[in-house]
């Protein structure tokens, strides 16, 4: 085991919502049963006229929060990233953990890397969820790079971020782990009936789950296209649930012009941590048809819930999803090939044996594992 160490991590949490927000509360949760810990957090993450939804804090009644979280730091005030380094470089930490998504973050983290460097002392290792954002450009490309030339030491989630990081980062340890277990995130889970019933949804009819933030590099047009071939074979609904982003009307009027009005649900908003596993309950099948990935807690929530997903062959998700066995791997930009993987788990009444073998590998994703790839990286 290793030796217990001080180490600080710099990222978001509650008030504060989606899975960056969970994975980072997670982490700090585990490390701080093995080490003495600090958390600097967000008073105030983005400026509201940036942000793409009406608010991002998060409405659960039953959050996942963390005692004794420094939220300090406000992305519109640079005095707060000065006071945050130094915060740190007076708790003189073995190593800094700075989750990295996007590039908005690059100016904080860049002065809080420098400011709790200790000379040297100190390293400054960087959780890379996405290394380059799913919307980038190069002007982006620039100053992320810029940012994470200040790390020592790396963690990655997929081989494809592995592959982009090390372009911009030459030389620097990088660390390969896989995204970790989000059961937590699910604080109800009611048997399938049940859920159901709550939901409003017919206990017989097959239901598919799109899940999580509409954004266009998640694909939702291209199950959409898929409905008709699945109708075509049996009656199935498709619940979509998560906030749009933007282009709402354009999926409603997808859903009308192909028919399927009457077999789609769409709940348009944030979905609360004690709905979570309602819906994945609910749900036989969940489908990601994503045209970009690096990883997705959507699938380790899938997983959690024991069951299966349909992904298609983009970034890390084929490392996370066994074709055949606890899921699909189908290629992107391919509505007959989701149809044909729908087609094949309810033909096949594979429910039962790919939820057992999701059970099996589930070890894969816990925890303490990931805990230990952690320390492995960051620490002598």
């Amino acid at each position: 085991m290793t030796e217990p160490a001080k180490i600080a991590i710099v990222g978001p949490t509650h008030p504060f919502r989606g899975g960056i927000a969970h994975h980072t509360t997670l982490l700090y949760r585990h490390l701080r049963e093995r080490h003495s810990m600090r958390f600097i957090a967000f008073r105030r993450q983005y400026p509201m006229w940036i942000y793409p939804a009406a608010t991002d804090r998060d409405p659960s009644a039953k959050p996942l929060v963390e005692p004794d979280v420094d939220c300090m730091l406000d992305s519109m005030n640079p005095l707060t990233w000065i006071g945050a380094g130094r915060r740190l470089r007076a708790f003189a930490p073995d190593a800094v953990i700075i989750p990295w998504w996007v590039a908005f973050w690059a100016p904080t983290m860049w002065t809080v890397a420098k400011l709790a460097r200790r000379g040297g002392r100190t390293r400054i290792v960087f959780l890379c969820h996405n290394v380059v954002e799913h919307e980038s450009s190069a002007a982006r490309r620039l100053v992320t790079q810029a940012a994470l030339r200040t790390g020592d030491r790396f963690v990655v989630h997929s081989d494809e971020d592995l592959a982009n990081l090390a372009k911009l980062v030459p030389g620097r340890p990088i660390t390969r782990a896989a995204l970790p277990s989000f059961g937590a995130v699910a604080s109800e889970r009611p048997s399938r009936e049940e859920a159901r019933r709550q939901l409003g949804l017919a206990i017989d009819v097959p239901t598919l789950l799109f899940f999580g933030f509409v954004r266009p590099y998640k694909g939702l047009r291209h199950v959409l296209d898929a409905m008709p071939a699945i109708l075509a074979r049996r009656p199935v609904r498709l619940v979509i649930a998560g906030e749009f982003w933007r282009d709402r009307q354009q999926y409603l009027d997808q859903i009308g012009r192909l028919g399927l009005r009457d077999a789609v649900t769409v709940i348009d908003r944030y979905v609360a941590n004690e709905e979570v596993g309602r819906l994945f309950a609910a749900a036989d099948l969940v489908v990601q048809p994503y045209e970009t990935a690096t990883q997705s807690a959507v699938t380790q929530i899938a997983f959690d819930s024991g069951r299966p997903v349909v992904v298609t062959s983009v970034g890390g998700l084929p490392e996370t999803v066994c074709h055949g066995e606890t899921g699909y791997v189908v290629a992107p930009f391919d509505p007959p090939a989701i149809a044909d993987a729908v087609a094949d788990f309810f033909d096949n009444d594979r429910a039962a044996t790919m939820e057992a073998a999701i059970a099996e590998d589930s070890e894969r994703f816990a925890w303490p594992r990931y805990i230990e790839r952690i320390e492995e990286s960051i620490l002598p």
